[in-house]
């Protein structure tokens, strides 16, 4: 009987975390607190960056849904991201982008996450 209450209690008080609570990020992500303006001109700027694929966006690619300016730039943001992060590249473009914990894959837009353990210093 005391084995049963104290699974039960353990149920009722143990934390529940949201399926896409990262296992492995960061991610970088676009502020939802910046324009539109803000955000379309750092994501322009990062799709001309050599090592940077802005093919997943465009229409009818994976990641071409949800259409709008952030969603896009989350996506070019965390690629630059994820592929420069070990090279001293940052998640700002100019307060245009942020970091989460939370990832931010939806359907079947997965968005990167290298961990920092996969890299070493030589």
């Amino acid at each position: 009987m005391m084995i049963k209450i104290t699974i039960a209690v353990l149920l009722f008080i143990s934390p529940t975390f949201p399926q896409n609570l990262a296992q492995n990020g960061p991610w970088c992500v676009a502020n939802r607190k910046v324009s539109d303006q803000v955000v379309q001109a750092a994501a322009v700027w990062t799709c001309q960056q050599s090592g940077v694929d802005c093919s997943r966006i465009q229409l009818g690619q994976n990641c071409f849904l949800p259409n709008t300016i952030k969603d896009h730039a989350s996506v070019v943001f965390n690629t630059y991201y994820q592929h420069f992060k070990h090279q001293g590249g940052s998640c700002d473009f100019h307060g245009a982008a942020v970091i989460t914990q939370t990832d931010p894959s939806h359907g079947s837009c997965q968005f990167e996450s290298v961990p920092v353990s996969t890299y070493r210093a030589r």
